[in-house]
């Protein structure tokens, strides 16, 4: 048998959700659509992060080689690290310290 496709998992997850949301169900069956949910959460959650490993190997840096550079919550580009030849980045970009 198929392992389940996420998005029937998601969908299906996002109908235990809704069950559960309504109410009105006797107690034993809410906890086991409560089981059923957490297993189809724990699905969605490992396919949502192998997903993001392989989005973070093919990233490519400005020299057009493959990086590793972590996913962004928002759409903002990564900030580039700055480099410096101090043991320690204190201050601000322009090499100014703080106080």
């Amino acid at each position: 048998m198929a392992e389940p496709k996420f998005e029937k998992d998601l969908e299906k997850l996002e109908e235990i959700v809704e069950s559960l949301e309504e109410g009105g169900q006797p107690l034993d069956a809410s906890l086991k659509k409560f089981e059923e949910g957490i297993k189809l959460a724990q699905r969605c959650e490992k396919a949502l992060s192998t997903a993001e490993k392989k989005i973070e190997k093919l990233i490519r840096n400005a020299e057009g080689e493959l990086e590793t550079e972590p996913l962004d919550e928002d759409d903002s580009p990564p900030a580039k690290p700055k480099k410096s030849s101090r043991p320690s980045d204190v201050g601000d970009q322009d090499g100014e310290l703080p106080f």
